[in-house]
């Protein structure tokens, strides 16, 4: 799962309507006036099981969308339905509200955990859709949570990058469960003026013999799903182990795993859950190497004065996040929902989503708003999506990003692998 304890000012996402027009951003959904034919729940959800194979002709999906329903309901990780609140610059939750007539009400989830018992809630009648990582998207789809989506109605779909247009942790078997909203990688974090040369491999924090010279001083992401971190660094040193894809571990792959972590255990200092936190032991010294996200690396290098940090995609590759709107089966508001995924993938409010959350927008077209002089709001970044590596394949290539494990392996071996389930149980095991 991925905790996130946003700052209070910093964790904002918005669109403004001078930003809107100067992006040309469409409207957030089609024509209101065609037939609402997703405006029920039945019609929302498909009759096929989202863990089952669709039919032949795919599963019923809306053919357009209706007027709003007047409300929507979603579960959001903190800074993703900014209203001015925190910060005035950014707001696109009003805008959104006066365009479509959907009153927005949100609940933040703390964790990924947090956000699938919610979607839960009320038989999933409770709230319309959630912005969920991969470590949730997976088990909400293979539950029948979360209803298939017709990208067709979503204009600013076919502007998504590529590689977040059908991924594994929100497209199974074709049929599309939600839409890609912003993403990042977990890369390696240094003190650059404590390593040289530059580390260059996940040996650092992995490698017991390398560990021990940075004793107390190595920090670790605190989730169950960052044993894929350890599973990605034994897939390039421990071949015998024929480790395909780290989040789809056999037994004896995912005890290799466990015990690694185990095993360097009593080097890390600290596992971080605030990126908050992060930052301070960078600041402080507490901490010199380990996971993070870039927002991290971007904020301490832009510190007065800046702290001497730099990060690498280490040799074995990493793993990462990407967060997608997921629509409940049984929501509600469905229109408003579908208005709700239409609007967030403009390049306005990617933009703004962007500069202020921190993370690499899904749709690159914003780019043409956060890299232009002043960016978009007071957070601005220069050359923002070059420092966030939006558009550079070889960056996201190296990027094994989460997805849910589950017992199916998804290939020949059948309901071999380990289970999420198990996978939180011996986390709690490694940190001791």
């Amino acid at each position: 799962m991925r905790t996130r304890s946003l700052l209070g000012a910093m964790a904002v996402v918005g669109l403004v309507s001078s930003a809107c027009s100067s992006a040309a951003t469409p409207s957030p959904a089609p024509a209101t006036s065609a037939p609402a034919t997703a405006s029920a729940p039945a019609s929302a959800s498909a009759a096929t099981s989202p863990s089952a194979s669709p039919s032949p002709a795919g599963p019923s999906l809306p053919t357009s969308i209706g007027a709003g329903e007047g409300e929507l309901d979603i579960i959001i990780w903190a800074g993703y339905a900014e209203d001015g609140t925190n910060q005035k610059a950014y707001d696109w939750v009003k805008p959104f509200e006066a365009a479509t007539g959907c009153k927005v009400k949100t609940k933040e989830g703390n964790s990924s955990d947090e956000m699938v018992t919610l979607m839960r809630q009320g038989g999933g009648t409770v709230w319309d859709g959630v912005s969920a990582s991969g470590d949730a998207s997976n088990r909400l789809i293979a539950n029948g949570d979360v209803a298939p989506i017709n990208v067709d109605l979503i204009p600013d779909y076919k502007n998504i990058a590529p590689f977040l247009q059908s991924p594994p942790h929100n497209t199974v078997n074709g049929v599309h469960y939600g839409i890609s909203h912003g993403w990042g990688g977990n890369s390696l974090m240094y003190r650059t003026d404590l390593f040289t040369p530059a580390p260059t491999s996940w040996a650092s924090v992995f490698d017991t013999t390398q560990a021990a010279a940075y004793k107390g001083k190595i920090t670790d992401y605190d989730s169950p799903i960052y044993i894929a971190d350890a599973a990605l660094y034994l897939k390039a040193h421990k071949p015998e182990l024929a480790i395909t894809d780290p989040y789809e571990l056999t037994q004896p792959q995912f005890d290799a795993a466990v015990q690694l972590l185990k095993d360097q255990q009593p080097f890390v200092g600290k596992y971080w859950v605030s990126y908050t936190d992060q930052i301070d032991n960078f600041t402080n010294g507490t901490t010199t190497i380990g996971t993070t996200w870039p927002y991290q690396v971007n904020t301490l290098k832009g510190q007065t004065p800046p702290v001497k940090v730099d990060q690498v995609v280490p040799s074995e590759g990493m793993t990462g996040w990407a967060d997608t709107w997921m629509m409940s089966s049984h929501a509600k508001h469905p229109n408003c929902m579908y208005k709700w995924m239409a609007w967030m993938v403009t390049p306005g409010v990617q933009a703004q989503v962007a500069e202020s959350f921190g993370e690499s927008p899904a749709n690159p077209q914003a780019c043409d708003l956060l890299d232009k002089a002043g960016g978009v709001g007071p957070y601005a970044l220069a050359n923002f999506c070059t420092a966030y590596h939006v558009t550079d394949k070889s960056y996201y290539d190296a990027i094994s990003f989460w997805k849910t494990p589950q017992a199916d392996c998804g290939d020949s071996r059948g309901q071999t692998c380990i289970d999420y389930s198990v996978w939180t149980q011996k986390w709690t095991e490694i940190k001791g």
